[in-house]
Parts: C-alpha cells; structure tokens; sequence
C-alpha cells in the first residue's frame, strides 16, 4: 500500500510540475522567418500565434502568391522553433522518461 501512496504522491508532484511548466511555456517566444527575413512569425511554445511582421516590399498587389508561400514558411519555422522548446521543457521535467509528445499539453 505504501508504494501505491508513494506513487499517487508522485503524481500529484509530476502534474503540479506540469501546470508550472504551462505557464513558462506560455512566457517562452520563438520566431520562425521566411525569405532571408522579409516575413517573420512570434509564437508561443505553446503555438499561439503573437504577431506577424511583413516587409513593406512584399505589399504590393503582383507579390500576393510569394507572400502567401512566405507566410507559411515562416509559420512552419516558428512551429519547429516551438516544438523544440516544449520538447526541451518537457525532457526537463520528466528526466528524459520518454513520454509521448503532448502529453498533459493543451
């Protein structure tokens, strides 16, 4: 019984670590850019979308086609960039356990 209760408390102790590391999560930005810089993406680690910053050279009526592909090249760099650091935060908290991606992540 006691090794049930010692693992209950270690669960208890794994999802408290959770929530905190959802909130750094939350204050962690990465910034994936396309086109040697023209269009960049801010995203959280947790994926959220902060801003988007596009060069004034690419407003122009005939450039809508590359700055669509730019934009989401950009969005794809700063969705890597995002998913490397909640990895890294994660392997932090679990000591390298191996758990699957997403877990408790939401």
């Amino acid at each position: 019984m006691a090794d049930f209760l010692g693992m209950m408390k270690q669960a208890a102790q794994l999802q408290s670590k959770m929530k905190a590391m959802q909130a750094e999560l939350d204050q962690i930005e990465v910034e994936g850019s396309s086109g040697g810089g023209l269009v960049q993406v801010r995203m959280s680690a947790k994926m959220e979308v902060r801003g988007v910053s596009i060069d004034p050279s690419l407003l122009k009526p005939d450039e809508g086609g590359v700055l669509e592909d730019l934009l989401v090249a950009a969005h794809a760099d700063a969705h890597r960039k995002a998913e490397a650091a909640m990895q890294e935060k994660m392997q932090a908290l679990t000591g390298g356990l191996g758990l699957p991606p997403g877990l408790g992540l939401g």
